[in-house]
């Protein structure tokens, strides 16, 4: 076997797994310098009521993305297991889901749900982020799509990082606004299970396998390039 064929063998299923969980503790914006700061207590309320506006733009195209991804999947099995995503987000009545726990959210912390709700305030830099991300999940192939999702791999940790934070420097942010943060940890558990076990088992090739890698790292991008535009406001 040459050099060539030895470095396009692919990765066993642990080695995948093993980069693709390596992408997320390096590079997910639990790092970020504002995330940082927002678990350290130091931020302004008014800092921390913008993160809460313009991640609302994000939380918003969630189940868009989702319904991107749905569309592509093309078994009854793969869409029945996907389905619930969009579900968990907008909710299967009115008055419930991830959105509206967002807006009560917002509203525990002096923001009317119509500021949210209107966008007027989001931040450029945010508006592009979010549609590149969606655009992502509209243009490429499923397992890059299902593979960009994969940063939910850290999120149950880093929610019970933030509910701690909030709990110990923003108490006058009421407590009941903090249901998102304590449904994402089992929602996110669980979705993370379901992505990565789908990306295990469809990147078979060195490429498909280097691909789910690189989507993966660039939703990382993404929520990077969101918090960066927050932080300079």
């Amino acid at each position: 076997m040459s050099i060539a064929d030895t470095e396009l063998a692919p990765w066993t299923t642990a080695e995948l797994e093993e980069r693709l969980r390596d992408v997320v503790a390096r590079r997910y914006h639990h790092r970020h310098p504002f995330n940082l700061r927002m678990h350290e207590g130091t931020l302004t309320p008014d800092e921390l009521r913008r993160w809460i506006l313009n991640r609302f733009h994000y939380q918003q195209h969630i189940p868009i993305k989702d319904a991107l991804i749905l569309a592509k999947l093309e078994t009854s099995e793969l869409r029945r297991l996907w389905i619930h995503r969009i579900h968990d987000h907008d909710g299967t009545a009115p008055g419930e889901g991830g959105i509206e726990r967002w807006l009560r959210l917002g509203e525990a912390a002096g923001l009317e749900r119509g500021r949210l709700l209107s966008g007027e305030e989001v931040l450029p830099g945010v508006r592009l982020a979010v549609d590149g991300y969606v655009n992502f999940c509209r243009l490429r192939p499923p397992l890059e799509a299902v593979a960009s999702s994969l940063t939910e791999l850290f999120a149950p940790d880093l929610m019970r990082v933030r509910i701690e934070a909030f709990e110990r420097h923003y108490p006058w942010v009421d407590a009941a606004g903090l249901r998102y943060f304590r449904g994402r940890i089992s929602q996110g558990r669980n979705d993370s299970q379901e992505a990565i076990a789908l990306v295990l088992d469809w990147a078979r090739t060195r490429a498909d396998q280097e691909r789910a890698v690189a989507a993966l790292s660039f939703k990382c991008d993404v929520l990077w390039s969101l918090l960066d535009a927050v932080e300079r406001g």
